[in-house]
Order: C-alpha cells, then sequence, then structure tokens
C-alpha cells in the first residue's frame, strides 16, 4: 500500500523470510519502508508458518484467533508508518525511509524537535544532581514547583501534555502570566519567579540552537515592592515575656526569638550545627555557616539572648538525636504554631518563620545603628541591594535624627 503526500511517496509492505526459518519452521515477518525509491526494513516481532502466509494480499492465511491477531497487528504496524509519516510532514522535517524506521523502533532521532517539558525536565535532573554543590534542596524544589505549574497550564490552555520548544512565543508567555495569577492564584511577584525560571528554560534552548528569537523580547520584569510587618520591638519584648499553656508554643516561640537574635533562615537555624559555633581570638562566639540557600558565609556574633536559648535547649532530644543545635519542627507546622502565637499575644499582623527575618534587620540591628553592610554580612546577602529591602525606616529612627537637626538648629 502506498500514499502520497506533498509530491512524497510512500510504500509500506509486508513479507516473510523464507531464508531465515526459525527453529519452530516459521519465518520471521519483515515490513519494508519505501520513500521515493530509499528503502529501510524491519522485523515486526512476528513470524508465521510460510505455507500460511499469502503475499499477494500481505497477510496470513485463515480464521483462527491467532492468525486474526497477527493480521490485526499487521495493519496496526502499518498505519503506525503512516501516522510517523504525516508527523513529520507537519513538523515540516526530512521525510526518509530510514527516519520512520528509527522512529518506530524507538531510536534517537537527532532531527526530532525539543520540547518544553523535555527540556525543563533534564534541566531540573541536572539541578537535583548538583543540590549540596551548586544548589539548595530549596531551590531544586522551586524549579520542580515551576515545572508543575508548566505542565497545567499546558493541559489548561491547550490540552495537550507537552509542546515544540519553538511553539513559546510572546502570546504563550503574556498567558501564562494571566493563568499563574488567575487559575493557580499567584501574587505578581511569584508568577515573576515561575516565568523567570521559564525564561532559564529558553535561554537554554537558544544556547543549544534549538530555538533562533528569543520570545521574552519586550517583555519586562518589574517586581513590586513588598511590605512585611515585622514586630516592633515593644512586641517583641511581649513575646519574649510571655508564657504559653502548650509546650510546643513556647518551643516554637524561642526559635522564632533566636532567628530574631541571629537573623537565621529557616533552613539555616534547621541545621544549625554544635560546629558551626566559634570562638574568635577575644573568647567571642560567633554562627559561622554557609547559608543553604545562596552558599554565602554568614558570621553571625551570638550576643547573650541567642546564647541563652542555646543553652536552653542542649539537652533536648531532638537536639542530642539529630546533633543540632535548635529542636526546629518543619517549617509547615513552625508557621502554624506561629499563627496561634500571633493570636495569643494579639498581635494584629501575622507571624512566620520569614518574619523573623525582617525582625532581626530592622528591629535588632539597624535601629542600632548596626551599618548597612555588617547587616548584610550578619543575614548572609551577597550585596546590600538585597538587605535593603528588609531595612524599613521606622518612627525612632526619624525621631532621633530629627532630635539632632533640633539641637544643630537651636542657635
Amino acid at each position: 500500500m502506498c500514499e502520497s503526500l506533498s509530491n512524497i511517496k510512500l510504500d509500506v509492505l509486508f513479507f516473510i523470510k523464507k531464508t531465515k526459518l526459525l527453529k519452530n519452521e516459521e519465518a520471521p515477518i519483515c515490513m519494508r519502508i519505501t520513500v521515493n525509491s530509499q528503502r529501510a526494513e524491519m522485523m515486526i516481532k512476528r513470524s508465521i508458518l510460510p505455507n500460511k502466509w499469502n503475499q499477494p494480499k500481505e497477510r496470513a492465511n485463515g480464521n483462527e484467533p491467532a492468525l486474526r491477531e497477527l493480521n490485526n497487528f499487521i495493519e496496526v504496524s502499518r498505519n503506525k508508518v503512516f501516522k510517523v509519516f504525516r508527523q513529520l510532514e507537519m513538523d515540516g522535517r526530512p521525510i526518509t525511509a530510514k527516519i520512520i524506521s528509527d522512529i518506530l523502533q524507538g531510536r534517537e532521532d537527532p532531527d526530532k524537535p525539543k520540547t518544553l517539558i523535555e527540556i525543563f525536565t533534564e534541566h531540573n535532573k541536572q539541578v537535583h544532581s548538583l543540590v549540596g554543590i551548586d544548589y539548595a534542596e530549596v531551590t531544586a524544589k522551586k524549579f520542580d514547583t515551576s515545572l508543575l505549574r508548566l505542565k497545567e497550564y499546558l493541559s489548561y490552555q491547550f490540552k495537550v501534555k507537552d509542546i515544540k520548544i519553538t511553539e513559546v512565543d510572546n502570546p504563550f508567555i503574556r498567558n501564562y502570566d494571566i493563568f499563574l495569577k488567575t487559575q493557580c492564584g499567584c501574587h505578581h511577584n511569584s508568577a515573576l519567579k515561575h516565568l523567570k525560571n521559564l525564561k532559564k528554560i529558553v535561554r537554554i534552548a537558544m544556547a543549544n540552537g534549538w530555538v533562533r528569537k528569543d520570545p521574552f523580547f519586550g517583555i519586562k520584569f518589574i517586581e513590586q515592592e513588598t511590605h512585611i510587618e515585622f514586630l516592633t520591638k515593644e512586641e517583641l519584648n511581649v513575646l519574649i515575656n510571655k508564657e504559653f499553656d502548650l509546650p510546643q508554643h513556647n518551643q516554637v516561640r524561642d526559635i522564632f526569638v533566636f532567628c530574631c537574635f541571629t537573623g537565621l533562615a529557616f533552613a539555616d537555624v534547621k541545621t544549625l550545627k554544635p560546629e558551626h559555633i566559634k570562638p574568635d581570638n577575644d573568647g567571642q562566639l560567633w554562627i559561622r555557616k554557609r547559608r543553604q540557600k545562596t552558599g554565602v558565609m554568614c558570621n553571625i556574633p551570638l550576643i547573650p539572648n541567642a546564647l541563652e536559648l542555646i543553652e536552653k535547649y542542649k539537652d533536648h532530644p531532638h537536639c542530642i538525636m539529630k546533633g543540632v543545635v535548635m529542636p526546629v519542627l518543619s517549617n509547615v507546622c513552625m508557621n502554624d504554631y506561629l499563627k496561634d502565637i500571633a493570636r495569643l499575644c494579639e498581635f494584629n499582623k501575622p507571624l512566620s518563620c520569614h518574619v523573623a527575618r525582617h525582625v532581626c534587620a530592622t528591629i535588632v540591628l539597624l535601629a542600632n545603628r548596626v551599618t548597612m553592610e555588617n547587616t548584610a554580612k550578619i543575614l548572609g546577602h551577597k550585596n546590600t541591594k538585597m538587605t535593603q529591602r528588609y531595612a524599613k525606616v521606622l518612627d525612632s529612627s526619624i525621631k532621633r535624627d530629627m532630635e539632632n537637626v533640633i539641637k544643630a538648629m537651636n542657635f
């Protein structure tokens, strides 16, 4: 049977090889694919007794169940050839008998267009293999989340599981942004992070020559300034002196306060070990630990308030079993308990593990005239640009500076 599309002639022929009989005296069935007089042959992993084969009809003679199944398999195989043929034509790719044969046999096709999910998945595998070397575990998980959101978008918008990377164009990206904000409930900055991860995949595709034109051209990433409420000095004192009925509330409060005095992020306080605490030449104890997120070294002098909490939990079963300094629960449990604590303390603002870093930067450090550069060093930021996001101008610091102005102007 042959078919002609766009002046390309395709012919598929099934025949048996009588010269290569198997031990059971059956002859293997072979399929010959011919494209414009060029041939490729492949075994279809089926065989038949020579006297049961009808070559003019390219099928088995007989009505036995096994023979009916064989004839059905032959027709399915024939249809697969034409399906591959049509797909190659739709993709605008070269069509040869060998290419069709290779695709049917699952061999790697060097001319096959790369797909978006394929590239993203391979990228994420590489990221996971470099966790602890070039990436933190949390970064790898964020890429996994971005891949999941992209799959959801393809299913929602196009009803497909994957698309060719060349189909990612400007409208695709803009509609993806809308999908993230409407269907996934992402805020502007969260949606932006997923778009940035997608842009990294597009850059990989462009570097490999799979994409020629940048679909992100003309799209600018502008983060919106976020306002994170943090505890005032008075509220921090209330929290420190508050006694809760539930032991877990006291434990979580202590860990939160410890982060307020050290600036450690959740992932870093959870993995803080005794070997990370080292004395300097004067005997002052410091936390010297690389941040899990960035790999930047934190240099944090331990003030008495933080040292008291370390001493309090040094014999805690969790700390002894895990070899850590503080008995930190999971991030979800910590944040759930912090919500309860905020309610019990009558704070009209949310508490989370991340809020503690803002308290440290603003109330503990900057409000007490620690320089921006030193604050960045304590928080483990690469530069002060990131630290400025944590820096909030307090009424107390404005009042203090204005008092200096009044003194200077008091002639």
